[in-house]
């Protein structure tokens, strides 16, 4: 059984929703993205999602943007960032992590390759934003052979005809956009979410998490209301980026802001 399933299954058995937190790696620095990484487990993430730095991130707003920029700028690449998960995985060997990024580096990394370097590291799964369901072949088989789970996006503009396609070969869960945008530009309200779920819960069995625009406990506890996860990413990295300094480097805020506020999210009711 994988470690997103598991996750899930027990999340399930307790009854309650999974808090799923995001970083993006490198940000600010390698040292400080592995410090808030390894504590989030502690703090109540029972998933989390790892962004790869990329120099055009189109679903992304300026928030996370800046985020991978910064990332970049502090030597991201795809290897540094696998490397990242294997550090990681030395003093947590349970909590599933996700990488979400985009196409263009992992056809420069090679996809199988890739596959079986991400599962080496401790990879669970993977989100790639530009990667369609008609060119799923680039990718899918290579994840499966090495155990991990694709993960797809559904938007709220996805019409029932096209959803099995877009669902076809996913594993883990399914990641719902909540807002028809980019990441960090505003918020569904619990009655759009409460209208769209159920369309999702028609066509698949997987658990369902809800990201773009969740940001504080009561949009958390909204999203559990109706769904399986919450995903917040632009808040946190928002509330990080705000402990910089003025040349962008961290600070002994950084980590204790992030952690801290994971923890107000995870206690949501």
């Amino acid at each position: 059984m994988s470690r997103i399933k598991a996750c899930f299954d027990q999340l399930k058995a307790a009854g309650r929703g999974a808090l799923i937190p995001y970083l993006e790696a490198f940000d600010p620095d390698r040292a400080t993205s592995l410090e808030i990484l390894r504590g989030m487990p502690g703090a109540g993430a029972d998933l989390i999602e790892i962004g790869m730095p990329f120099s055009d991130p189109m679903a992304d707003g300026p928030t996370i943007q800046a985020a991978a920029i910064r990332g970049l700028k502090a030597g991201a690449t795809l290897r540094g960032t696998l490397a990242l998960v294997n550090d990681f995985r030395d003093e947590n060997q349970n909590t599933p992590v996700i990488l979400m990024g985009y196409l263009n580096p992992i056809l420069a990394y090679g996809p199988e390759q890739f596959c079986i370097d991400a599962e080496a590291a401790g990879v669970d799964g993977l989100i790639i934003v530009d990667l369609p369901p008609e060119e799923a072949d680039l990718l899918l088989p290579f994840a499966a052979a090495n155990k991990i789970d694709v993960i797809r996006l559904v938007a709220p503009t996805t019409d029932d005809a096209r959803l099995p396609q877009v669902l076809a070969g996913s594993s883990g869960f399914v990641y719902y956009i909540s807002i028809a945008g980019i990441t960090g530009t505003g918020t569904a309200t619990p009655e759009q979410l409460e209208a769209a779920i159920p369309r999702l819960r028609a066509v698949t069995d997987l658990p369902i998490a809800i990201g773009f625009g969740i940001r504080t406990p009561a949009h958390v506890a909204a999203a559990w209301e109706v769904a399986d996860a919450a995903v917040v990413a632009s808040s946190l990295i928002g509330i990080m980026a705000a402990t910089l300094d003025e040349q962008g480097k961290a600070t002994d805020k950084t980590v204790d802001a992030v952690l801290y506020e994971v923890r107000t999210l995870a206690a949501a009711q």
